[in-house]
């Protein structure tokens, strides 16, 4: 029997669960619903789902409450999609540091946030098995450096720091989350550009050589970021996650 996708909607408006649902049952998948984290959790905790909807502004814990949870628990490799509201940018960019895989602002098209869903489950499932992801809050090292996920910048041994653009901090991300693991083009487009990736590959190249500047990367020995023939790249050092100090 074919596999049904089965997406969780966490919503506290009752409309907003209705529409969702029955249009995701239109289009052939399953669908489940629950008004806040209480009910998800007790959802959670007796079936498996394949993505979860998860509205920011609710009553009690909000969306962002629960994503961290959900990305410190056992259910932490699930896709989230956030629904967020249009004017609300900072939290949108605090929803995708606390683990969120995409959004959607509101008001949104039910034929939108569908889309959504396809193209997270789609990129998602172009992971390496077991891909794991770091939280914001946490210090990464590795070789001469550190990054702190939650300022976005580099620490060199000296502690100087060195600043990286949006681009260049979701690629070095997507590295540090599984190193020693070849990831091909496809893959590191879907998951540094998601949403507004081009049709290019070479652009993930010259974002990989940039990042190597950064680094202090030598392109044509490189220690960090090595290149494999035909296949894509490889993060060759070890890494050590340690929580971040308040």
């Amino acid at each position: 029997m074919d596999h049904v996708d089965h997406i969780l909607i966490v919503d506290d408006d009752s409309e907003i669960r209705e529409l969702v649902s029955g249009y995701l049952k239109k289009n052939g998948l399953r669908a489940s619903v629950a008004a806040d984290g209480r009910q998800m959790r007790q959802f959670l905790d007796a079936n498996t789902v394949d993505l979860i909807v998860l509205d920011l502004m609710m009553p009690g814990d909000d969306g962002l409450i629960l994503c961290r949870e959900l990305r410190s628990g056992k259910h932490k490799a699930t896709p989230i999609l956030m629904l967020t509201a249009r004017s609300d940018e900072m939290d949108r960019i605090l929803g995708l540091e606390m683990g969120a895989d995409d959004y959607v602002p509101k008001p949104f098209a039910a034929r939108e946030l569908l889309a959504r869903i396809k193209s997270v489950l789609r990129r998602t499932r172009m992971l390496p098995p077991n891909f794991q992801v770091t939280e914001a809050g946490q210090i990464v090292s590795f070789g001469e450096w550190r990054l702190d996920t939650v300022a976005r910048h580099l620490l060199d041994r000296a502690g100087t720091t060195i600043a990286l653009s949006g681009a260049e901090f979701r690629l070095l991300r997507v590295f540090i989350d599984h190193p020693q693991r070849v990831l091909n083009r496809d893959q590191l487009l879907n998951l540094t550009q998601g949403r507004d990736a081009e049709i290019f590959d070479r652009s993930i190249d010259l974002l990989v050589s940039r990042l190597r500047q950064r680094l202090g990367d030598d392109a044509r020995e490189p220690s960090y970021i090595k290149t494999v023939r035909s296949e894509g790249y490889v993060f060759s050092v070890p890494i050590e996650i340690s929580e971040q100090r308040q």
